[in-house]
């Protein structure tokens, strides 16, 4: 436990001594959170779809957890290229606690990363409600909160694992650095972050059920403003979306750990 607890805090130090990096990354989300909620905004009520800052505030959420976390895997490249990564796997301590304490490390960076995210929404109009009619006026529900940071933390775990599982197999750095825009945009935008996922043809409809991010983003929002997605086979609900994020959590971080293992000093 010693050996995933330093890996873990190390990720954290290194994320508190960047501030830049802290700025920097809520750049992206809270110019889509602006641009695109207000912009978009009297299209999507005159649509009858309601606010859409409500709206997309979940998605925006789920974007910088997802890109925080899945990027993490890019430092195991640096760790590799200045030496680090070495010392690392000759400790006498199983590869298993390093590669947990990495991932746990990124999930928790991302996490935190989430929840200032969150305050942007609250200062630019977001508010947590209860489920209600178009039109008719929204009651807050700030218990919600707690729920939406068990989504945060299993989006969080899931492409942190991801990312270290990827990290552990890519040398190259630009070889990463274009995986993962080949891979995080697609789940980005598949996600119905930006857009409902109702009444999608059935091609597009088995392509976003496909998609992981679909589940974090629909259990946000599903608990933040009582909105759950609809498909042609089956409903989204708190339940299906838990389970599969804590599936699939499970799944990448033994692929991480297995992956991990086979790296040669």
């Amino acid at each position: 436990m010693g050996a995933i607890y330093i890996m873990w805090l190390r990720e954290l130090k290194r994320y508190f001594r960047s501030k830049a990096q802290i700025i920097v990354s809520l750049g992206q989300p809270t110019l889509y959170l602006l641009a695109l909620g207000f912009g978009f905004g009297p299209v999507f009520a005159k649509a009858g779809a309601g606010n859409y800052i409500q709206f997309i505030a979940p998605g925006v959420i789920g974007m910088t957890v997802l890109f925080s976390s899945i990027f993490s895997g890019m430092a195991m490249l640096w760790d590799r290229q200045f030496g680090f990564l070495k010392e690392t796997l000759v400790a006498p301590v199983p590869r298993l606690n390093i590669i947990l304490g990495r991932t746990l490390g990124g999930a928790t960076v991302a996490m935190l990363q989430g929840l200032l995210m969150l305050v942007v929404c609250l200062i630019a109009g977001f508010r947590p409600t209860h489920a209600h009619a178009p039109g008719a006026a929204a009651s807050y529900n700030w218990a919600a909160l707690p729920a939406a940071a068990i989504f945060v933390a299993l989006i969080a775990i899931v492409f942190a694992a991801l990312g270290a599982s990827i990290g552990s197999t890519i040398k190259d750095m630009q070889g990463f650095q274009m995986l993962m825009n080949f891979l995080v945009l697609p789940l980005f935008f598949l996600s119905g972050a930006l857009y409902p996922l109702k009444n999608l043809d059935t091609a597009m409809t088995w392509i976003t059920h496909a998609d992981p991010l679909a589940y974090g983003i629909d259990g946000l929002r599903g608990v933040l403003i009582g909105n759950w997605q609809f498909s042609f086979t089956w409903q989204f609900n708190f339940l299906l979306d838990f389970g599969l994020l804590a599936v699939l959590a499970a799944v990448f971080l033994g692929t991480s750990a297995w992956l991990f293992s086979r790296i040669q000093i």
